[in-house]
Protein backbone atom coordinates (compact mmCIF):
# COMPACT_ATOMS: atom_id res chain seq x y z
CA UNK A 1 0.00 0.00 0.00
CA UNK A 2 1.28 3.41 -0.83
CA UNK A 3 0.77 6.30 0.43
CA UNK A 4 -1.40 7.87 -1.76
CA UNK A 5 -3.85 4.47 -1.32
CA UNK A 6 -3.52 5.02 2.49
CA UNK A 7 -4.35 9.19 2.50
CA UNK A 8 -7.33 7.85 0.63
CA UNK A 9 -8.41 4.55 2.79
CA UNK A 10 -8.23 7.41 5.63
CA UNK A 11 -10.57 9.90 3.53
CA UNK A 12 -12.98 7.26 2.89
CA UNK A 13 -13.28 6.27 6.54
CA UNK A 14 -13.25 9.70 8.05
CA UNK A 15 -15.65 10.86 5.18
CA UNK A 16 -17.67 7.77 7.16
CA UNK A 17 -17.15 8.67 10.54
CA UNK A 18 -18.67 12.45 9.76
CA UNK A 19 -22.08 10.76 9.33
CA UNK A 20 -22.05 8.52 12.34
CA UNK A 21 -23.14 11.64 14.86
CA UNK A 22 -26.74 11.93 12.74
CA UNK A 23 -26.87 8.25 12.78
CA UNK A 24 -26.61 7.84 16.26
CA UNK A 25 -28.93 10.94 16.79
CA UNK A 26 -31.45 9.18 14.84
CA UNK A 27 -31.08 5.91 16.49
CA UNK A 28 -31.35 7.20 19.83
CA UNK A 29 -34.38 9.08 19.02
CA UNK A 30 -36.29 6.39 17.31
CA UNK A 31 -35.28 3.78 20.50
CA UNK A 32 -36.67 6.52 22.53
CA UNK A 33 -39.95 7.03 20.99
CA UNK A 34 -40.32 3.09 21.22
CA UNK A 35 -39.38 2.86 24.58
CA UNK A 36 -42.04 5.61 25.72
CA UNK A 37 -44.68 3.61 23.36
CA UNK A 38 -44.03 0.43 24.61
CA UNK A 39 -43.83 1.88 28.60
CA UNK A 40 -47.41 3.80 27.84
CA UNK A 41 -48.81 0.77 26.37
CA UNK A 42 -48.52 -1.34 28.80
CA UNK A 43 -49.29 0.67 31.51
CA UNK A 44 -52.92 1.15 29.65
CA UNK A 45 -52.69 -2.09 29.24
CA UNK A 46 -52.17 -2.77 32.45
CA UNK A 47 -54.95 -0.65 33.86
CA UNK A 48 -57.94 -2.23 31.09
CA UNK A 49 -56.70 -5.76 32.77
CA UNK A 50 -57.17 -4.99 36.40
CA UNK A 51 -60.67 -3.02 35.52
CA UNK A 52 -61.58 -5.94 33.96
CA UNK A 53 -61.19 -7.87 37.27
CA UNK A 54 -57.97 -10.15 36.19
CA UNK A 55 -56.52 -11.18 39.53
CA UNK A 56 -53.52 -8.75 40.15
CA UNK A 57 -50.91 -11.79 39.74
CA UNK A 58 -51.50 -12.12 36.54
CA UNK A 59 -51.91 -8.78 34.78
CA UNK A 60 -48.38 -8.01 34.42
CA UNK A 61 -47.75 -11.18 32.41
CA UNK A 62 -50.95 -10.66 30.64
CA UNK A 63 -49.75 -7.62 29.28
CA UNK A 64 -47.03 -8.04 28.29
CA UNK A 65 -48.13 -10.91 25.84
CA UNK A 66 -50.99 -8.45 24.49
CA UNK A 67 -48.31 -5.83 24.09
CA UNK A 68 -45.43 -8.16 22.89
CA UNK A 69 -45.27 -6.14 19.81
CA UNK A 70 -44.00 -2.88 20.99
CA UNK A 71 -41.47 -4.31 22.85
CA UNK A 72 -40.40 -6.36 20.30
CA UNK A 73 -39.95 -2.62 18.20
CA UNK A 74 -38.55 -1.60 21.27
CA UNK A 75 -35.93 -4.34 21.59
CA UNK A 76 -34.86 -4.01 17.78
CA UNK A 77 -34.84 -0.19 18.06
CA UNK A 78 -32.06 -0.57 20.74
CA UNK A 79 -30.08 -2.90 18.75
CA UNK A 80 -29.91 -0.86 16.02
CA UNK A 81 -28.74 2.01 18.17
CA UNK A 82 -26.39 -0.49 19.70
CA UNK A 83 -24.89 -1.76 16.46
CA UNK A 84 -24.41 1.93 15.52
CA UNK A 85 -22.66 2.79 18.10
CA UNK A 86 -20.86 -0.39 17.83
CA UNK A 87 -19.89 0.65 14.34
CA UNK A 88 -18.85 3.80 14.80
CA UNK A 89 -15.83 2.50 17.37
CA UNK A 90 -14.75 0.21 14.70
CA UNK A 91 -14.50 3.18 12.10
CA UNK A 92 -12.40 5.12 14.51
CA UNK A 93 -10.09 2.10 15.12
CA UNK A 94 -9.93 1.24 11.28
CA UNK A 95 -9.24 5.15 11.29
CA UNK A 96 -6.50 4.83 13.74
CA UNK A 97 -4.99 2.08 12.23
CA UNK A 98 -4.65 3.54 8.59
CA UNK A 99 -3.23 6.65 10.26
CA UNK A 100 -0.55 4.28 11.75
CA UNK A 101 0.38 2.67 8.75
CA UNK A 102 0.34 6.12 7.16
CA UNK A 103 3.00 6.97 9.97
CA UNK A 104 5.39 4.01 9.32
CA UNK A 105 5.03 4.29 5.73
CA UNK A 106 6.47 8.16 5.86
CA UNK A 107 9.02 7.33 8.23
CA UNK A 108 10.40 4.70 5.73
Amino acid sequence: MDLVDIVAAIRNVATRLDGVPRELHVQAKEYASAERDYRIALRQEMLKLRSEGFPATLIADIARGNVAELKFKRDLAESLFKSASESSKALQAELSGLQSIYRRQDEV
